[in-house]
């Protein structure tokens, strides 16, 4: 990051030589609070503004090649809440796209498993543990001209499980466009939210696509009102069925009027009629009038035709639909059975139809030779333009680790040398291949908006590759706290493959992390839940062959402070020779989650005159970040915590970068005790579903855990109870489930936010802790 000091007072220089050395936004002068102390604002009145003019990037243009390939091609997520039919809807796409030579279910009698399912522990549990990526060919028909048109489909399919929540994110991070699952049944649940949260930090179009439908029980129409109501998008069904729960056979497309059928073995055989069956006509009639409502809301040149009594053309709708879906406006919703083969083939046409091609979406980076305040560079995906690609998933392969790209920019090629643009080094491509699940295939060059996976190079999850002419870097995925931690150790000797594998599982997965205590000398491993850590747990023993034992969950707790406090402290050692001095004077304060900063801690620095040299402003940085690390309450992390350095003194032979941090740490851990610090608790956001005869047993069993009940819904023969539940309360919450409702009730958690403790728990965590520290610290 590059900081101009044109034309300011010398006394300045340093300050702003501070901020580059700190993990401040640009603006280091700016307390807390937004507001600057008063002497700065001053010096900054008098100084005269620095203009800052961003550069010039050579714009590309499309060619006509690249045009007409990127017309039609779509990169398509599957994204929905546990056991929606995301792996069996995938599974009837790769076989009606000829991917897949026949259909397998996800806990089929036949033991194969699902195609997406590669790793034998999914196909044991019948859940989705890791993306998979693949790709396939569409031969599409087009709404308006009913003709045939093939497309190109990238396609990830993803957990549903929150505790693999990074999978989604980091899927959503490099997509286009995505469906989302839902069940007929259960409609909008906690999972579909966060996914819709995902979609929506990364301006992902999506598609719906409500599963199921031959479930008794099945009400596509409430399920849309709950599209509408909870997830705050405007949605409107552009489908009908034909026959609901076991009588389904078909569904009536609302834009092109037609009914559609599956018939043939595995519903290959689309049929397609103008006979709209009467049994539907009337509610066919009406939801296409919905469907023009829902859409003038949205889109004005819609409205405009409805305000003039106009009835729109397939054209004018089909435009319509595609502007508001890629615009993030609305989101079409298709009906119809993975699992019955009804209705697939119609929800890929849609795909085609209105999800954003690769040209469509805007694309950013940032050129890292320029501040962090300038303007992000768009991108183009022209295949003549300088190379830009983002990893987005790593993966231990048979063959070395294996790394999951999105082109944006440029051409990738086998041989070709690529920069990293995060630590600069130049690697050659030994491989490139396309990935079918578990399956490559190999080719020589890929073109911009395409999915890849390379060979033999090393990098993190989230680095951006580059041909070396540009100095772009794309912003990295949202990456979760862990909310759940776990001691784990080895049965028997430990053998360098325990520690193989925690670091691989480490490098694959940001949410699982790994850290030894200091005190108890354990290791501790960290995630997202105990699902989550439990699967690692599994894998260990099985592609290690380390079998491990763990302790007792712990709960990531947090500390923060509640109010403002001073500091004015001076450390002083003489030990004979040269001693350590260093005095450091300012405040710590209460500070809320920054989205700039994508962080809720800071440090401020506004020393005036030099009486802290420039070269020991790092070393206080670094003592209030170390001293953040464990609290003195509970001994676990600190937040919500800005430091603000406001003068000090120094010795010009006994001060030291050492003196300075230890100086910060004690003025950090004196001030902490005036700033009436409370202990924070994850709280976990619980989602039962259970039937309706269980429902007092069940808010019984959440209150006795003191849970706050949020929402309440009574639907058929099933009830879905949603509360706010601490994490440290939920332990062996499953069981008792399955005891008061006769094993017919099923939970999800998802994370919400940290809250203070009760007095009388944060009581017995400080007496804990005293009890665990050495005799002399008491």
């Amino acid at each position: 990051m590059q900081t101009f000091v044109r034309r300011l007072p010398s006394s300045w220089q340093w300050a702003l030589y501070s901020s580059r050395s700190s993990r401040t936004s640009p603006q280091c002068f700016v307390s807390c609070s937004g507001r600057r102390a008063a002497s700065a604002a001053a010096a900054v009145a008098k100084s005269s503004p620095v203009e800052y003019e961003p550069p010039t990037y050579p714009t590309y243009q499309l060619t006509g090649k690249d045009v007409q390939r990127l017309n039609f091609q779509r990169n398509i997520g599957v994204s929905a809440h546990i056991d929606s039919g995301k792996t069996t809807l995938t599974e009837r796409v790769l076989f009606y796209t000829g991917r897949i030579r026949e259909i397998h279910e996800v806990r089929g009698r036949d033991a194969v498993g699902a195609k997406m399912d590669s790793m034998e522990l999914e196909r044991e549990k019948g859940i989705t543990i890791q993306s998979a990526a693949t790709f396939c060919d569409w031969e599409a028909t087009l709404p308006v001209t009913n003709e045939k048109q093939k497309y190109a489909i990238n396609i990830i399919d993803t957990p549903g499980h929150v505790d693999f929540t990074i999978e989604v994110e980091r899927a959503l991070r490099v997509l286009d466009g995505a469906i989302l699952v839902l069940c007929a049944v259960s409609g909008v649940q906690s999972q579909t939210t966060t996914v819709d949260r995902q979609m929506r930090r990364y301006g992902v179009p999506r598609i719906s696509f409500i599963n199921k439908m031959d479930r008794p029980g099945a009400n596509p129409w409430r399920v849309i009102n709950q599209i509408r109501s909870k997830l705050k998008i405007a949605a409107a069904a552009v489908q009908v069925p034909i026959g609901v729960e076991d009588e389904l056979k078909g569904v009536v497309d609302l834009v092109r009027w037609k009914a559609i059928y599956n018939e043939g073995e595995k519903g290959i055989n689309v049929v397609e009629s103008d006979d709209i069956p009467e049994s539907v006509l009337d509610l066919a009639k009406a939801k296409r009038a919905e469907l023009l409502e829902q859409l003038a809301e949205v889109d004005d040149e819609m409205g405009e035709l409805l305000i003039m009594d106009e009835t729109p053309t397939t054209a004018q709708l089909v435009a319509a639909i595609r502007r508001a879906t890629v615009g993030l406006k609305f989101s079409p919703v298709f009906i119809g059975s993975a699992i019955k083969n009804t209705a697939v083939q119609p929800m890929l046409d849609g795909v085609c139809a209105y999800l954003a091609n690769p040209a469509e979406v805007a694309v950013t980076a940032h050129d890292t030779t320029q501040p962090a305040s300038a303007p992000p560079v768009p991108l183009v995906p022209a295949s003549d333009a300088p190379l830009v690609g983002l990893a987005f998933k790593l993966e231990e392969g048979r063959f070395g680790q294996l790394t999951y790209m999105r082109v944006y920019q440029g051409t990738l090629k086998k041989s070709g040398i690529i920069y990293n643009a995060r630590t600069g080094k130049k690697v050659k491509i030994p491989r490139l291949v396309r990935m079918h699940s578990n399956e490559m295939e190999d080719i020589e060059s890929i073109g911009p908006g395409e999915i890849c996976a390379i060979f033999g190079v090393e990098c993190s999850s989230g680095d951006t590759f580059t041909d070396g002419s540009t100095s772009f870097s794309m912003t990295s995925m949202f990456v979760p706290e862990p909310v759940i931690s776990l001691a784990i150790k080895p049965e028997g000797k430990e053998t360098p493959n325990f520690s193989r594998a925690l670091n691989r599982f480490q490098k694959e997965d940001p949410t699982f992390r790994v850290h030894l205590d200091k005190e108890s000398k354990e290791t501790i491993i960290s995630g997202m839940g105990e699902l989550h850590l439990e699967i690692y747990v599994e894998r260990m023993r099985r592609e290690y062959n380390v079998a491990c034992t763990t302790g007792k969950p712990r709960v990531a707790f947090r500390e923060t402070i509640t109010q403002r406090a001073e500091f004015n402290y001076t450390h002083k050692k003489q030990s004979g020779g040269a001693g350590q001095f260093a005095r450091v004077i300012g405040n710590i304060e209460p500070m809320e989650y920054s989205e700039d900063l994508s962080r809720d801690v800071d440090f401020v620095n506004v020393v005036m005159g030099g009486n802290i040299p420039t070269n020991f402003i790092p070393a206080v940085e670094k003592g209030f970040y170390e001293a953040l690390e464990k609290g003195s309450l509970s001994g676990n992390p600190i937040t919500g915590c800005c430091f603000v350095l406001k003068d000090g003194a120094f010795h010009a032979v006994d001060s030291s970068e050492l003196a300075f941090r230890n100086a910060t740490i004690g003025a950090f851990r004196e001030a902490y005790k005036n700033t009436k610090p409370v202990i924070l608790e994850p709280i976990m956001t619980v989602e039962v579903v259970a039937p309706s005869e269980f429902q007092s047993a069940v808010i019984g069993g959440l209150n006795q855990r003191r849970g706050t009940i949020i929402d309440s819904e009574v639907r058929d023969e099933e009830f879905v109870c949603t509360a706010e539940v601490a994490l440290n309360d939920m332990f062996g919450y499953s069981s008792q489930l399955r005891g008061a409702t006769q094993g017919k009730g099923e939970f999800t958690m998802e994370y919400k936010n940290h809250m203070p403790v009760l007095p009388n728990v944060q009581k017995e965590l400080e007496e804990a802790y005293r009890k665990t520290m050495p005799q002399a610290k008491k």
